[in-house]
């Protein structure tokens, strides 16, 4: 069967690709498809996440073995489409770049038979360029609402806001 993904660039722009592929194509092979339907040169690292309906970030499954060796981890090699994505479970997170953060939506969109005229993976069609940096994000919280989940670990009315206040020496060293 062909899976035929829409992978859309999380920013306001409208930057898409749908994109044809085999169901048994390793994720590494689906990764190159992606970078090169955008543009990239492929030579950054890049990972996988499996999402739900929010959106939400989940496993990862990983360009390269990173880790410590004490989990294990996916890799895109060893891991077929066919075993990430269904259509129960359509949706991953596609991050390009980490020290840029190029971060893609990626949605199974319709699950159908090979056309024996096309050749696979297919570039369907593609909406909107590139922007020349990744949009900007914000990694910022609310930091009552980790006081509110978390509470104080301390017991404490200290606030990291009021360090300017506490009476420190800086360069104490």
């Amino acid at each position: 069967m062909i899976y035929r993904f829409r992978v859309i660039l999380d920013t306001e722009e409208d930057v898409f690709r749908d994109i044809e592929i085999k169901q048994n194509t390793s994720l590494e092979e689906f990764h190159d498809c992606i970078t090169q339907s955008f543009g990239f040169d492929g030579t950054e690292m890049a990972s996988f996440y499996i999402s739900n309906d929010q959106w939400e970030q989940g496993e990862e499954i990983s360009l390269f073995d990173m880790s410590d060796g004490n989990s294990p981890v996916r890799l895109m090699n060893e891991t077929l489409l066919e075993n990430v994505v269904n259509k129960n479970q359509t949706r991953m997170i596609y991050i390009y770049d980490f020290l840029s953060m190029w971060t893609f939506m990626v949605e199974l969109a319709d699950i159908a038979a090979p056309d024996g005229t096309v050749d696979y993976p297919n570039l369907m069609y593609a909406h909107g360029e590139l922007p020349e940096s990744p949009p900007e994000r914000s990694f910022e919280s609310d930091s009552d609402t980790l006081d509110n989940e978390f509470g104080n670990e301390f017991g404490d009315d200290l606030n990291i806001d009021d360090y300017n206040d506490m009476g420190f020496d800086e360069h104490w060293n």
